[in-house]
């Protein structure tokens, strides 16, 4: 009896071995099939085209074609849902950008937790901001510029892409930390901002470094201060805010994300392949011309930043009593 219970055993354990060998050899062979990189944006925008920038390279990188799907909404929580339920085989990923962690503090009923329901797989980019003004406005430095908004509090207004961007939390951090006060004028995106405070219909902005640039250069608006302390090449003239305010720093971050539950050995693999990729000159090149930093971050770092990130811009919105509108 014992020695056909073992050669069952003996058996059964073959048998095992058998179905398990061909998931082993998945896993090993990842990726064997093109992978999807969900973008939350639409085509054509800063994120897009970073992720655009970062998937043409992985795909050479990974040996198997990168492809961007855009799937705009909702400050990217639809892309964000897409891929937390998608299965964590690594088959499909997420370029998420600091919008997410303001989403799930913002939105009452957002439809997904980033910070439960996806994976970190790794820090790509930071995308630094710009404070810009008309040219009639005094102030042309961090310095001036906050002193010029202390003895004058609610004169000044400024524009931001909308409610709950990094755009306009980074000038309620400011707000926050000067104690002044400043009326914010939400736009719908942010193509019409530049012009309009080219032509003085709002003296304050808050844009991407590369729009405030070139106008900036051309001497069309004035360039107040970059919202990191980060160096942006093309930007070596522009003084950072936080030459009025030590430490301070709001921009953007862009980060590669995957589906709860996704194999250590297949983020691994991604994660290395990312760091490779930001390593290239050619690719930080790229990136400035999209006023991007590379940013690389491995996962253990980027989860925990993730979770500061998410409290501090959580602690803004509770304390300048922001609302969606």
């Amino acid at each position: 009896m014992k020695a056909v219970l073992s050669r069952r055993a003996a058996l059964m354990a073959v048998a095992s071995l058998a179905l398990a060998a061909p998931f082993a050899h998945a896993q090993q062979a990842y990726p064997n099939k093109p992978i999807r990189m969900l973008v939350g944006y639409s085509a054509g925008g800063g994120v897009d085209a970073l992720a655009r920038m970062l998937a043409q390279r992985l795909s050479t990188a990974l040996g198997q074609q990168v492809v961007v799907e855009n799937r705009a909404g909702a400050t990217g929580m639809i892309a964000a849902d897409l891929v937390a339920r998608s299965a964590p085989d690594g088959y499909t990923l997420l370029m998420g950008e600091s919008g997410l962690l303001i989403a799930s503090s913002l939105q009452a009923k957002a439809p997904v937790d980033p910070l439960k329901a996806l994976t970190p797989v790794a820090g790509t980019f930071i995308a630094p901001l710009m404070i810009v003004a008309n040219n009639d406005v005094p102030a042309k430095t961090p310095n001036e510029f906050v002193a010029m908004l202390k003895a004058n509090p609610g004169r000044y207004s400024y524009a931001t892409s909308g409610v709950g961007t990094v755009h306009h939390l980074g000038f309620e951090l400011l707000k926050a930390q000067t104690g002044t006060f400043v009326t914010h004028i939400p736009y719908r995106g942010a193509a019409q901002i530049v012009p309009d405070v080219i032509s003085g219909q709002v003296p304050i902005g808050v844009v991407s470094a590369t729009a405030g640039l070139a106008q900036s250069k051309a001497g069309k608006l004035r360039a107040i201060g970059l919202m990191t302390t980060a160096k942006l090449a093309g930007a070596e003239n522009v003084p950072a805010m936080a030459d009025a305010l030590p430490g301070f720093n709001a921009a953007p971050r862009l980060m590669l994300l995957a589906p709860v539950g996704t194999p250590a050995a297949i983020t691994d693999k991604v994660n290395e392949a990312v760091r490779t990729v930001l390593a290239s000159a050619d690719l930080a090149q790229a990136a400035a011309l999209q006023g991007a930093i590379p940013a690389y971050m491995e996962p253990e770092k980027l989860g925990p930043e993730m979770q500061r990130e998410s409290a501090a811009w959580a602690a803004i919105i509770k304390a300048q009593k922001i609302s969606a509108e």
